[in-house]
């Protein structure tokens, strides 16, 4: 124990409260749902088709489907298109939406795993989850060359900061839900620090 500070496996946390029981943190793989579930936009990195060998790093608005597997919108002329084309492996970095400090202090988390276009039968939902989160991609989803993606999570690698960071199983990240108080906390926070 390190001040009131108690070390778990995975370099997870659990302060004391004021009886002296633990209070209980959540899980690198609730974490990760949570950081994945809050951000809209990550680093999707590819298998360069030009440079073999090389990452290719793009910018790409997510949705997620309700095991927490990213979707991606994306056009058969866009370069990382083409190279999961040639290798669907691939790796999606999200960090932590409106960390402006040290960014080495924010969370993040990257996802690995392959991108495949989603079957016929599996677009809708897919489609109803990514337009709910990109509202304006309503704009070209409809366009010829647009598809749908999907990511197939089998590991993670969660940093949550300086000290807590490990590999998160990808069943456990499944399983995971994310923070039930993930999208109302800062107005909960605003609120409370109002009064």
């Amino acid at each position: 124990m390190v001040g009131d500070v108690e070390r778990r496996p995975g370099n997870q946390h659990a302060g004391t409260g004021p009886s002296g029981a633990a209070i209980p943190e959540p899980s690198f793989a609730e974490r990760a749902r949570t950081l994945v579930h809050l951000g809209r936009t990550g680093t999707l990195a590819t298998q360069s088709r030009k440079r073999p060998g090389f990452p290719f790093g793009s910018v790409a608005p997510y949705g997620l489907d309700e095991s927490g597997r990213p979707t991606f919108l994306i056009s058969t002329m866009a370069m990382h298109t083409q190279n999961l084309a040639g290798d669907p492996r691939a790796s999606l970095l999200v960090a932590q939406p409106g960390w402006t400090e040290d960014p080495l202090a924010g969370a993040r988390v990257t996802l690995l795993g392959p991108v495949e276009r989603v079957p016929a039968g599996e677009v809708e939902p897919v489609r109803a989850n990514y337009l709910a989160r990109h509202e304006s991609a309503r704009s070209w989803v409809g366009f010829d060359d647009f598809a749908f993606y999907r990511m197939e999570v089998v590991d993670l690698y969660y940093v949550g900061g300086f000290g807590a960071m490990g590999w998160v199983e990808a069943a456990e990240y499944r399983a995971a839900a994310p923070d039930p108080l993930a999208d109302v906390a800062p107005t909960i926070l605003s609120h409370m620090n109002a009064d």
